[in-house]
């Protein structure tokens, strides 16, 4: 069974950089393709970035293109969201998916329903 553990979320000042990781045990150490997404209370989960399972490719949603990077550690069961130049409207609950090898090597979904598991959120808060 896999799990995914998010972990580095806190409060910061607008501007600052966080940086989210995701532990993932109980499966093949990088044989996933994953994705981080967030939530607001009262809204839809929202699409933030993703890493193919090969590794080779990436996407991001354009509210935060060039501002978030997403990478897989050198041990491969941690991803990270590296955060820079944070806004206020990026506060959310920050989940971690992952989903199986299918498909093309750079293939980078970024809809929820392609994503097998997810972690339990860690939040994020920003004020300016």
């Amino acid at each position: 069974q896999v799990q995914l553990v998010e972990s580095g979320g806190g409060s910061v000042q607008a501007g600052d950089s966080l940086r989210l990781s995701c532990a993932v045990s109980g499966g093949i150490l990088g044989a996933y393709g994953m994705g981080w997404f967030r939530q607001v209370v009262g809204k839809e989960r929202e699409f933030v970035a993703t890493l193919s399972w090969s590794g080779s490719s990436t996407d991001y949603a354009d509210s935060v293109k060039g501002r978030f990077t997403i990478s897989r550690g050198d041990a491969l069961n941690t991803v990270y969201l590296q955060m820079t130049s944070l806004k206020p409207e990026d506060t959310a609950v920050y989940y971690c998916a992952a989903r199986p090898p299918s498909g093309a090597e750079n293939y980078t979904p970024r809809g929820a329903t392609a994503y097998n598991y997810w972690g339990r959120g860690t939040q994020v808060t920003v004020s300016s």
